[in-house]
């Protein structure tokens, strides 16, 4: 049999295998993009720009331009005159040099919890070249402050916002902390999103029982972590129209194989390559590779979203059934 075709589209760009590099330290500067090409990545998601650090610089720059008398405040040309950090600047800068230096997508990331004074930037990352704009939606499970219905209007205020900013591809990457996580989905995809990542990664505490406080821990995943983001991807597949990348747990070929079978367009890794090194990312694709080839499949359109709960017939009754299942025989 010939060697299977490992390219797959993922909001509607062209890829050669569907691993993507997250949004991470591992794609933060031009130099680390290209060895992940080389390395064999389908694509890569940048390192997120905190909604924070794009209002914060737009508000020193506003106000220097206020201190010095400008009719008008917005004129964006004065603001690259502005002597003051320059983190806009450098991200636009990243997406323009990685554009030239691989031919790999490119996605830019913005890690984001309202729609107030930042999303005109997002025209300007498209300016610069991004394939594509992925907003990490971080509403903290932990604030009772909101709502269901309000995170979901702040969600779709905030796609509305982009959408009518940009053309390129917008993907939404949400937390699987959300009240009705299915009918959130369905919502977001009405709105017209290009893609839906599960799940961005909160932060989990530690506690230091020496010295008596909290820590930070468990920021990495594990192949235990897998499980839940099959799930949701199973049970989201055939049901929106949009694409759906997997992400969280998964660190060798099986995980790819599993989250494709359920359904998922792409993969997002992270944790695997910074516990292995980057050449995990050419052992997925061999693995994959083989398993095609020892089941006889020529594409992954063949076979993606075999096992999703659509394809089950009654995905609630099948879900109860599979619980019932294994509580029934654990001892």
């Amino acid at each position: 049999m010939n060697i299977p075709d490992l390219s797959t589209t993922y909001l509607g760009l062209q890829l050669k295998n569907p691993i993507i590099i997250g949004s991470s330290g591992l794609t933060d500067s031009v130099e680390k993009i290209v060895k992940l090409e080389k390395m064999g990545a389908g694509a890569v998601v940048l390192k997120s720009l905190f909604e924070e650090e794009i209002i914060i610089e737009m508000d020193e720059k506003i106000h220097s331009m206020t201190n010095r008398h400008f009719v008008f405040p917005e004129s964006m040309d004065y603001m690259e005159a502005i002597d003051t950090p320059n983190i806009l600047a450098d991200y636009l800068e990243l997406i323009t040099e990685s554009k030239k230096a691989v031919a790999i997508p490119v996605i830019a990331s913005i890690n984001c919890v309202s729609s107030q004074k930042w999303t005109f930037f997002a025209k300007e990352i498209e300016k610069a070249g991004a394939d594509a704009l992925e907003l990490n939606m971080f509403f903290l499970p932990s604030d009772n402050q909101r709502g269901e219905k309000e995170i979901t209007d702040i969600t779709l205020e905030i796609i509305s916002k982009v959408k009518l900013t940009i053309q390129i591809p917008v993907v939404l990457k949400i937390s699987a902390f959300q009240t009705n996580l299915i009918r959130y989905c369905e919502y977001i995809d009405q709105a017209g999103v290009e893609g839906i990542v599960l799940f961005n990664r909160s932060w989990l505490p530690d506690i230091d029982i020496n010295q008596l406080v909290i820590s930070s821990g468990f920021v990495l995943s594990s192949p235990s972590d897998l499980g839940n983001t099959l799930r949701w991807v199973s049970m989201l597949s055939g049901r929106l129209n949009c694409n759906i990348a997997a992400s969280t747990g998964i660190h060798d070929g099986v995980g790819v194989i599993k989250q494709l079978l359920a359904g998922a367009h792409v993969c997002q890794v992270v944790s695997s390559l910074y516990i292995n090194d980057l050449a995990q990312i050419g052992k997925m694709t061999d693995d994959l590779t083989r398993w095609m080839v020892s089941h006889e499949f020529r594409s992954i359109s063949e076979f993606r979203g075999r096992l999703s709960q659509a394809n089950s017939g009654n995905p609630a009754a099948w879900e109860r059934v599979q619980f019932m299942k294994h509580f029934r025989s654990f001892v």
